[in-house]
């Protein structure tokens, strides 16, 4: 299958599916959600990758496209270096006076926050085939939370979301952590 194939499956059937993200429904049905993927191998290239994606959501009106998911699948494997490299990308951010304009969500195949183990359920929320980095519009955010009830309880619904799923539904929403060499 293709990095595409696996990017679309895991937005339509978990993050859309379940209901993780209650916002992208809506823009994945209008095609506003980009999804980039470069297959670089050089850190070097993927950042000068994702400046260029900032570039397009600038250049682009959001009625055509409101956020991009950036798909690294040859570099970031090992989720410590993806999480200082995530740092970049929020300094890139900032040195590129964005900052209040894009904000970035994370993903990753090894995602887990901190304080929990990578085991644990809850982590799964931000668990993806690839490393992913969703460059989000703050604007888009914040008249989607205006309307939205209880924006701040949306973690806690998803943590019991995947809580209660059973093994069998975690091996089919996602496969590629057990497809793993």
């Amino acid at each position: 299958m293709s990095y595409l194939h696996n990017v679309e499956q895991w937005l339509d059937n978990v993050v859309i599916g379940l209901n993780l993200c209650p916002f992208a429904a809506k823009p994945r049905r209008k095609g506003q959600i980009r999804i980039a993927i470069y297959e670089t191998d050089s850190l070097e290239t993927l950042m000068e990758n994702i400046y260029q994606e900032l570039i397009r959501l600038d250049e682009t009106p959001v009625c055509d496209l409101d956020t991009s998911l950036v798909v690294c699948p040859n570099v970031l494997q090992d989720f410590d270096e993806y999480n200082q490299f995530l740092d970049m990308v929020d300094a890139l951010i900032r040195q590129c006076d964005r900052d209040g304009i894009y904000q970035v969500a994370s993903f990753h195949p090894d995602y887990y926050f901190y304080g929990t183990q990578p085991d644990d359920a809850e982590n799964l929320t931000n668990r993806a085939p690839y490393p992913i980095f969703h460059l989000i519009r703050e604007d888009s955010m914040e008249k989607v939370l205006a309307h939205y009830p209880d924006p701040e309880g949306i973690p806690e619904r998803n943590i019991e979301k995947m809580n209660a799923l059973s093994e069998k539904d975690v091996r089919r929403l996602f496969p590629f952590l057990f497809s793993k060499p």
